[in-house]
């Protein structure tokens, strides 16, 4: 799967989210990944379509269950949580 775009989600698509997409780019850069759109926004903004992997923490489970590709943070500002995550998505399930 190609990941062109990747959006970062929290419930109100403001502070934490803003905080997400601060730290998929300090990742995808350490982990040399480039060429990816990052946006933040509310979860209601997360539908099908809107990006090719989405970023939340795991409290707003319920309301992306519908979304194909998710990555679940248990700790949104854990940098070490999110580059094992990213990493293990990027090389199973993106080209």
């Amino acid at each position: 799967m190609k990941v062109n775009s990747i959006m970062c989600c929290c419930g109100s698509g403001l502070g934490s989210s803003m905080l997400v997409k601060m730290n998929v780019e300090k990742v995808l850069k350490k982990l040399d990944i480039t060429g990816i759109d990052i946006i933040h926004s509310s979860v209601s903004d997360a539908i099908p379509g809107a990006a090719d992997l989405f970023v939340v923490g795991s409290d707003l489970e319920n309301f992306t269950k519908n979304l194909p590709c998710v990555i679940y943070l248990d700790n949104i500002v854990s940098l070490p949580e999110l580059e094992e995550k990213l990493s293990k998505f990027f090389s199973v399930c993106a080209e």
